[in-house]
């Protein structure tokens, strides 16, 4: 689903745990994946998910971006990118860290209180999507829809589609380290990215 058109998603930017062997070289315990998680940290390949209003909250308190992985019930790539791609422990652990990760159902009927405005769910035949979901998709809803969000509030980029953990690895790494302000995407993955992960 992603590949040629990979570069091209850049350009439309601006838009308004882990055990580790007891032989490891640095000398660290290992750290069980319950301990890790009750300390805030986050077990090996598991993205710690909140709700848009938590997130919200956090970031008046502590600046960061937000992750919003848009989906639905019915969407095979959702689950598969779930599966895969969530569960990858760079991608897992590297998102904890650098980001708000937020779950949203685009067909979800609850409504939902965001940056001081309350969106809704608009019915479509026999179906509908969330007022939300449109708006973090530029009126453009598909499934799944990885958006990301400067600490601001502000898209950075909606990124449509299912993506496997290496390439959303330097997709997460690149808008998260803030890359995406100071060089294309190519140049990052084929230069910047190696140097760095």
């Amino acid at each position: 689903m992603v590949g040629a058109g990979m570069a091209s998603f850049l350009f439309i930017a601006g838009l308004s745990a882990f055990d580790l062997p007891a032989d490891n070289p640095d000398g660290r315990l290992p750290v069980s994946p319950a301990v890790l998680e009750a300390a805030g940290g986050s077990a090996k390949g598991k993205v710690n998910w909140i709700t848009l209003e938590e997130a919200y909250e956090r970031v008046q308190l502590q600046p960061r971006k937000i992750l919003i992985d848009l989906y639905t019930d019915w969407c095979g790539w959702c689950k598969v990118m779930d599966r895969e791609t969530y569960t990858n422990v760079n991608v897992a652990e590297y998102i904890n860290k650098n980001y708000y990760p937020v779950k949203f159902n685009a067909e979800q009927r609850q409504s939902v209180r965001f940056a001081n405005r309350n969106f809704v769910f608009v019915p479509r035949g026999k179906s509908g999507v969330h007022q939300l979901a449109l708006v973090l998709t530029n009126n453009k809803p598909s499934y799944p829809t990885t958006v990301f969000m400067n600490e601001d509030l502000k898209v950075i980029q909606p990124l449509p589609g299912f993506m496997k953990a290496k390439e959303f690895y330097e997709v997460v790494t690149f808008f998260g380290g803030d890359h995406y302000k100071n060089e294309s995407f190519e140049n990052y993955k084929e230069g910047t990215f190696g140097k760095l992960y």
